[in-house]
């Protein structure tokens, strides 16, 4: 078993990764970090835990560590949930010091030899690791991009295959994105908020590097563009999103791309059975109905038309963070980096 820990615990990212930590076959979650304010304390006086989660009650005694890397002797990796302005130097610190960190966080995605990665995705970019190494990097940075472009990305992979150039996509995306404290109530019940800080253009960056190519010492850029448009919408968890492609094929060949899919990878404990599931039927998926499945780490694509349009669904705090996180430390353990 790997000691692991993590960082921003008792935050709404924070809350996921320890509810898939506690009793992981690979990972012994051992380390939990906050605010000083919650330093000190034992996890369940520290966290207003969701009261639609089931609490792991094996993490209630852990004494939660202030955030820094004096907190992690004896851990070998941490899954970090911290807010960017944090992130960047106390991952940078865990790094160096030789921890393995899988993040959440936006700071070092876009870094030319951080991978960005979706593991059913692009797998093959995990080999960015060595490029921190040569570069005296003890421990390492993986990151997992940002929650739509997750499902984006995870909706693209099984019809990569096609030729396209121009994609848009218009995204209906939950309240728990944005935390627990991201929304005031009167301002997101009876509404859609037609804007979300950065999100535009996270998806618009962040989909051409993990779409692209690593060819062993850079990641080339997909050749296509993307224009996005983000709204939050009064929905829990599950983010939606509307995406159009310039793909000339009919539909019968993209919705049999869709119906043969198999994931690249295979034999991880979070890996669903699929990772994109094809839907036949016109009013699907929708958020309450199809957030959940594959334990949350399932992508829904439905309403397949000519053009190319669909609509695509998965949990944004499952599928769209925590668990994506889990997933690539998965596989970086299978590659035994750690």
């Amino acid at each position: 078993m790997i000691p692991v820990g993590v960082l921003g615990a008792t935050g709404a990212v924070g809350q996921r990764f320890v509810q898939l930590l506690a009793g992981h076959p690979f990972f012994d979650l051992q380390v939990l970090t906050a605010s000083q304010r919650s330093a000190g304390k034992k996890y369940r006086d520290a966290v207003n835990w969701r009261v639609d989660v089931p609490f792991p009650e094996a993490t209630a005694d852990i004494v939660v560590s202030d955030t820094k890397t004096e907190s992690l002797k004896g851990v070998d990796l941490v899954f970090s949930a911290l807010p960017a302005d944090l992130a960047g130097t106390i991952e940078t610190a865990c790094a160096q010091a030789g921890i393995g960190v899988c993040s959440n966080a936006s700071v070092h995605r876009m870094e030319p030899d951080v991978p960005l990665m979706v593991t059913e995705v692009n797998p093959d970019h995990i080999g960015m690791i060595d490029l921190q190494r040569d570069r005296g990097m003890d421990g390492f940075i993986v990151t997992n991009p940002n929650c739509s472009t997750i499902m984006l990305t995870m909706s693209l992979a099984p019809i990569r295959g096609f030729s396209f150039h121009d994609i848009r996509v218009a995204t209906m995306q939950a309240i728990s994105g944005a935390g627990f404290e991201g929304i005031p109530a009167m301002s997101i019940y009876d509404n859609v908020v037609p804007y979300i800080g950065s999100e535009e253009e996270k998806m618009e960056k962040e989909t051409v590097k993990i779409m692209g190519t690593f060819n062993g010492s850079e990641v080339i850029p997909a050749p296509f563009t993307i224009s996005a448009s983000c709204h939050r919408v009064p929905v829990i968890d599950g983010h939606t999103m509307a995406v159009w492609i310039d793909i000339p094929d009919p539909v019968p060949a993209v919705a049999a791309a869709y119906r043969n899919y198999q994931a690249p990878i295979s034999n991880l404990p979070s890996l669903p059975l699929k990772s994109v599931d094809f839907m036949e039927q016109q009013d699907r998926p929708q958020p309450r109905l199809d957030r959940l499945k594959g334990n949350g780490m399932t992508v829904s694509v439905g309403r397949l038309r000519e053009g190319i349009r669909y609509i695509a669904m998965g949990h944004n705090t499952i599928r769209g963070a925590a668990g994506a996180s889990v997933l690539n430390a998965e596989l970086i353990h299978a590659k035994k980096y750690i």
